[in-house]
């Protein structure tokens, strides 16, 4: 006879950021994050960073949106402008990640960088480097 599962992750991953860029690897880490919420009651923030002054560009919340539709998740959507002159988008991550108090980060990894050797872009290598938690990488 087994043993009931134990919930303590609950408490250690509440409110789970999830950075997506409408790339289905970003897509593909959305779903983990939301059998992970699913199991254990996590929140889940979806975010999107996008350049100030841009203009008209698609927006991968409305691809994240229509993925979790439907599903048992507690979800909220966030758009981050950042200014390119003076930060990236992994720096305007990260201060949401701090400013907002996250306990988890999930993303998707589709391995596009300059160095060969490395099989991770650099957006999410910024982000496991930097961030000060838990970084979730789903390829």
């Amino acid at each position: 006879m087994s043993e009931a599962p134990s919930y303590t992750i609950s408490f250690y991953y509440r409110k789970i950021l999830v950075p997506v860029d409408g790339s289905e690897t970003s897509l593909k880490a959305l779903m983990v994050a939301a059998d992970l919420a699913t199991r254990y009651g996590s929140r889940i923030v979806v975010v999107s960073a996008r350049p100030r002054g841009a203009g008209e560009l698609e927006d991968p919340l409305v691809k994240a949106k229509e993925r979790l539709k439907g599903l048992p998740v507690n979800a909220s959507y966030k758009s981050i402008e950042y200014d390119p002159k003076n930060e990236s988008p992994q720096a305007a991550v990260i201060k949401e990640i701090i400013s907002e108090g996250y306990d988890l980060v999930i993303l998707g990894a589709r391995g596009k960088t300059w160095l060969s050797e490395i099989s991770l872009g650099g957006f999410a290598l910024s982000l496991i480097v930097n961030a000060p938690v838990s970084v979730f990488v789903v390829r």
